[in-house]
C-alpha cells in the first residue's frame, strides 16, 4: 500500500502527527502537497481533495490520508487507522481504545494551545487580538498547560513501562513527542518552569528524538521548522 498524505505544505500543523507515524513505521507514502504544483502538488492538491464533488463522504479539513480508494480524515482517526498497519499500537482492543482516547485528549490540548494566540477567531490576524491573547495566555499557562501535562505525566507513571501504553512504542508516543517539541518552541519559559514536574515526559521526548528513523526525518528538509504560522506559535509576550 502506498499512502498519500494531503496537508498544507507550508507548516507542520496537524499533518506532522501523521508524518511521524509514517516515518517511524517505514511506510511508503507521498506528501502530495509538498510536490510542485506542476506535478499535482501544492495547496491546490489539498483544495481539490476537499472540493471533490464525487466524494460521497466529503472531508471537512486536512490532514487526509488516501489509502487506495479509502480517504481517512482527522488526525486521531488517521492514526487509529495507521496504528495497526504500521505496528504502532497493540493488538488488544482495550489498548487500541486507550491509545485513541489519549490521542483525542492530545487533540483537545493542541487546540487549546493554538487558541492562546487566536482566542477570538481564526480569520483574524494575531495582531487583531493581542489583548485577548495576552489574557488567554495567562490562564493557559496557569491552568490548562499544567493540567494537561500533569495528566500525561501521570499516564506515563502508571503505564508500567517507559512508553505511554507501557513497554511498547505506539503512535501516541510519537504524538507526545510532537506536542512537547511544539510547546518547548512556543512556551520555552513556561516549559522550563515545569521541567521538574514532568521529568518522564521530557525523557520520553528525548527517547523519541533519538530513534533512528525519527532523528533522520527531523534532520531532513522534510521536517519544516516551527514558525509563527503554525498551530503553536512563539510570541515572547505570551510566554513571559
Amino acid at each position: 500500500m502506498k499512502y498519500e498524505l494531503y496537508y498544507w505544505p507550508h507548516i507542520q500543523g496537524r499533518g506532522e502527527y501523521v508524518r511521524l507515524a509514517l516515518e517511524e513505521g517505514e511506510a511508503d507514502y507521498v506528501d502530495v502537497a509538498r510536490l510542485p504544483e506542476s506535478e499535482g502538488g501544492g495547496r491546490p492538491a489539498v483544495a481539490r481533495m476537499l472540493q471533490d464533488a464525487s466524494n460521497t463522504h466529503p472531508p471537512f479539513a486536512p490532514p487526509l490520508l488516501k489509502a487506495g480508494k479509502l480517504i481517512v480524515s482527522h488526525t486521531a482517526n488517521v492514526l487509529q487507522y495507521l496504528g495497526p498497519r504500521l505496528g504502532l499500537v497493540p493488538k488488544a482492543e482495550a489498548q487500541r481504545l486507550w491509545a485513541h482516547g489519549l490521542q483525542l485528549t492530545m487533540t483537545d490540548f493542541v487546540r487549546e494551545a493554538h487558541d492562546v494566540h487566536h482566542p477570538i477567531a481564526n480569520s483574524l490576524y494575531y495582531e487583531d487580538q493581542k489583548t485577548e491573547a495576552l489574557r488567554r495566555s495567562g490562564h493557559f499557562k496557569a491552568e490548562r498547560l499544567t493540567k494537561f501535562l500533569n495528566y500525561f505525566e501521570t499516564v506515563l507513571a502508571r503505564s508500567g513501562g517507559k512508553y505511554m501504553l507501557g513497554k511498547s512504542l505506539s503512535y501516541v508516543d510519537l504524538s507526545m513527542f510532537q506536542v512537547m517539541a511544539s510547546l518547548n518552541y512556543a512556551f520555552p519559559q513556561a516549559m522550563a518552569g515545569m521541567r521538574a514536574k514532568i521529568l518522564r515526559l521530557n525523557v520520553l521526548h528525548d527517547q523519541i528524538a533519538a530513534r533512528p528513523r525519527i532523528a533522520k526525518y527531523v534532520a531532513s528538509p522534510a521536517r519544516l521548522p516551527f514558525s509563527t504560522h503554525d498551530l503553536m506559535r512563539h510570541y515572547p509576550e505570551l510566554d513571559g
